[in-house]
């Protein structure tokens, strides 16, 4: 249920190369759900309950999926098994070496970078990642068993890269071997209540990892993952990057040209020019170099794999320009909607771009996040000139949350550090208001992990 996700209709390719049945049902038909089916996965957007298949053995559901959905009620009065898209992917890493991304933020990007270097070192993994990327061709990929020969893996039954997300401790239903733990931020307090139960999940998460003799392995963030709280316990190999001279993998960023760098050991191991703005993506780009040659690759083809990588779908992703008199409005989509992720990229692309103006619509994701974190919020629009904000997007909560908090409060805390702010109801009369406003020399990004993506592609149609 569900199947039309990224993450799900993964799984339900990688199910169906074991030779399971698979069918779905989605509520909205897609170019995804029509892969599926030209895949010869049957998709229904009937949901009522009455389409099952009789002979269902299992029921995978989306998080998005409320328990007395009509469909998971008729599977439990059949008496069939109902197991969560975590606890199915835990399933499917089962018998391979599970590669398992976690933190906060950059999941997506550091696991398609991972893939693409590996893919361009001759690997063939499998993956399953929460955002599309064309150059390896998509969000998902079956893999099959072959590696290199020589390296650390070369009997190995086959790499799964996945994103392991800490959303409702769903990721304690994963059976990592090899695991990254980016960084550990506030984030989902309508789940953990505080800071100190994230971590502690996290810990959770890396005592899963198996002994260093097991070839269990855990590379973690010497400065932005509470690693003291989460290492002591553990028998996996561990190592730290970061920025910090004392990693055991530091990472050095010189941000002029994008030049990225490690070294081991106080020497030089390894340069790239990095695709990707940011000092956030340099560490991301590291991570995934570093876990390459952790897997067998060479660090010079890794870094070489690195440098060639063109990004992905809303993360920093430049659209294009539209011309406004004389000179353009350059456009970036972006799915940030956590405080330090926006701030982060905002910095980013203003040091890239040096526009005369950045105008950042922002559109809020739940209205739980945007009342545990408006202050945070707040600053992190510093490095915009302009912010709008639609209406925030309605997931997960109660209508009861939905009473406590609205964009207007944000445009509120905004004006009140002194940031230009307003509140616009439609992204229509977004759009209709960046035609409107926006010059020659203007940055406009779109962010938010919500429908927002269409203002940015609206407001470039050329034909409008």
């Amino acid at each position: 249920m569900g199947i039309g996700g990224c993450g799900m209709s993964g799984l339900a390719r990688m199910l169906q190369s074991m030779g399971i049945h698979i069918s779905g049902s989605d509520p909205v038909s897609s170019p995804i759900t029509e892969g599926l089916r030209a895949e010869g996965i049957p998709v229904r957007t009937n949901q009522d309950g009455a389409g099952l298949p009789d002979d269902l053995d299992l029921m995978i559901i989306s998080a998005a999926i409320a328990p007395d959905h009509p469909e998971v009620l008729a599977a439990e009065q059949r008496g069939v098994r109902i197991r969560t898209y975590a606890e199915g992917l835990g399933m499917v890493q089962h018998g391979r070496t599970a590669l398992c991304i976690a933190g906060t933020h950059g999941k997506s990007t550091t696991a398609a970078m991972l893939c693409h270097i590996l893919m361009t070192c001759g690997f063939d993994p499998g993956f399953i990642i929460g955002a599309n990327c064309d150059q390896i061709g998509g969000g998902s990929r079956i893999g099959a068993s072959r590696i290199p020969p020589g390296g650390p893996l070369a009997d190995d039954p086959g790499i799964l890269v996945s994103e392991a997300c800490e959303f409702n401790r769903s990721f304690h239903n994963h059976r990592p071997t090899i695991a990254l733990i980016n960084n550990i931020e506030e984030d989902h307090l309508d789940i953990y209540g505080s800071l100190e139960s994230i971590i502690e999940a996290f810990r959770e998460f890396a005592l899963m990892i198996p002994p260093a003799e097991e070839g269990g392995s855990l590379l973690i963030s010497h400065d932005e993952a509470h690693r003291h709280q989460i290492t002591p316990p553990l028998e996996c190999h561990v190592a730290t990057f970061g920025f910090h001279p004392e990693a055991d993998y530091q990472v050095v960023w010189d941000q002029a040209v994008r030049r990225t760098g490690i070294l081991r050991d106080g020497m030089w191991t390894v340069q790239w020019t990095n695709p990707m703005a940011g000092a956030h993506n340099a560490l991301n780009a590291a991570a995934a170099v570093i876990l390459a040659h952790q897997l067998g690759a060479e660090w010079e083809d890794a870094a070489d794999a690195m440098a060639t990588f063109e990004g992905l779908d809303r993360r920093t992703q430049r659209l294009g320009e539209r011309v406004v008199g004389d000179g353009h409005v350059t456009v970036y989509d972006d799915y940030g909607h956590h405080p330090t992720e926006i701030e982060r990229t905002l910095k980013a692309l203003r040091a890239e771009e040096q526009p005369e103006r950045l105008i950042c619509v922002f559109q809020p994701h739940q209205h739980s996040r945007t009342r545990f974190l408006l202050e945070q919020f707040a600053e992190s629009f510093d490095q915009a000139d302009h912010v709008i904000v639609p209406p925030i997007y309605f997931v997960r909560d109660s209508e009861a949350e939905k009473q406590r908090v609205s964009a207007v409060d944000l445009v509120q805390r905004l004006q009140d550090r002194g940031t230009e702010a307003r509140h616009v109801d439609s992204f229509d009369g977004i759009v209709h208001l960046l035609r409107e406003d926006l010059v020659a020399g203007d940055l406009l990004v779109v962010m938010g992990a919500g429908p927002v993506w269409t203002v940015a592609r609206d407001y470039l149609d050329r034909r409008a």
